[in-house]
């Protein structure tokens, strides 16, 4: 365990108590031992340290009598106030983003994944190296090649270039050959489903309770990461294809949802999203926000959706289906958990399905 300390500033947001938890909860899934905390109201950030001098002397005081290694900061920093500030508190400085990643590094288990995870550390290393030292200052030529050559600087940069290019291949074709098998599935007319929502929504849960499946679910944020796909029986000639996605999270950078562009690729393709949020959460509609912020990233905002009301054993909800004034399901109110409401998911579900696979027999029998 890395014993660490949180520092968040107040610059008058929305939810910052929230924010602030949210932070602690994703230090603890990096195996973080947090033995401190540190906020303070701003009205904008210092340029320098993000915090002010004040405020980094008080941390790095407080570090030093408490043996902190690691000073974890819920916003994204500078890699100028990174640097400034672990030269001010004397140990080693993280922001939200490095944070993320190094979850998303200790959770990605399939090939894509990894290859993702990699692609976005050195896309946020790359605006971070630094070198400064003497010993550095570049490489001798020889004859005809005299002076101070290529710095050690701009020789790392370079071969980051060159992996990142090299990454970027790999997963362009991993890209294409999702595009075949979606091809297939297009000319099969087959039913896809994906499950988004806010980590630790309990999509993975939801996921295993109607696929009846076994992937990895676990109360923590990011329990996720990799896309997996099940087919799954509805009734007498009705299936449909499910895919679980990895979980949104507020102030997700843009580097990221870049990254994890081809994972999110089946939201894009899906011809129905459930939307699953946390109905006991108290901020549970700011996350539905962030959620389809991120949905809009991705080019995937037009996916008829149905909210999932999960985790409704938490809270004072009964089992309900809701439909809008025209008769479409709206929401569906669940606990994945333990099994209520599944059923009725399950029915509506199949009354989508067949509707589907309706449209597609009608479309496939008139007159070209």
């Amino acid at each position: 365990m890395t014993r660490s300390v949180l520092v968040a500033l107040d610059l008058g947001q929305f939810e910052f108590a929230e924010s602030l938890d949210e932070l602690a909860l994703l230090a603890k899934s990096a195996g973080a031992e947090i033995v401190g905390s540190f906020s303070s109201k701003r009205r904008s950030p210092d340029p320098a340290t993000f915090i002010g001098s004040g405020k980094a002397a008080e941390i790095a005081d407080f570090c030093a009598a408490s043996e902190v290694e690691l000073v974890i900061f819920n916003h994204a920093l500078s890699p100028a106030q990174q640097r400034n500030l672990e030269g001010a508190l004397k140990v080693r400085v993280i922001d939200r983003t490095g944070l993320i990643l190094d979850i998303f590094a200790i959770r990605a288990q399939s090939f894509e994944g990894k290859l993702q995870v990699e692609l976005a550390q050195l896309q946020y290393l790359a605006s971070r190296l630094v070198r400064s030292r003497s010993d550095l200052t570049g490489q001798q030529g020889g004859i005809g090649m005299r002076g101070p050559g290529e710095t050690q600087l701009e020789t790392d940069r370079r071969l980051i270039g060159v992996k990142v290019k090299q990454l970027k291949a790999r997963l362009e074709k991993l890209r294409k050959q999702r595009q075949t098998q979606r091809r297939q599935r297009e000319r099969r007319g087959q039913f896809t489903v994906a499950i988004v929502g806010y980590t630790n929504a309990g999509k993975s849960t939801l996921f295993n309770a109607v696929a009846s499946s076994k992937a990895y679910a676990a109360d923590q944020l990011f329990a996720t990461l990799d896309t997996t796909s099940r087919r799954v029986y509805l009734a007498e000639g009705v299936d449909m294809v499910l895919s679980d996605t990895v979980g949104f999270i507020r102030d997700l950078s843009h580097s990221l949802i870049e990254a994890f562009k081809a994972t999110l690729e089946s939201t894009v393709q899906a011809d129905l999203l459930l939307h699953v949020v946390d109905a006991s959460a108290p901020n549970r509609h700011s996350q539905i926000e962030e959620v389809n912020m991120v949905l809009q990233e991705v080019d995937a905002q037009e996916v008829p959706q149905i909210l999932i009301w999960n985790k409704i054993d938490a809270c004072e909800r009964d089992v309900a289906v809701e439909r809008d004034q025209d008769g479409k399901i709206s929401s569906v109110s669940v606990s994945a958990r333990y099994g209520l409401g599944l059923p009725e998911l399950r029915q509506c579900l199949t009354e989508l399905a067949s509707e589907f696979y309706l449209r597609n027999k009608a479309k496939s029998v008139l007159p070209t």
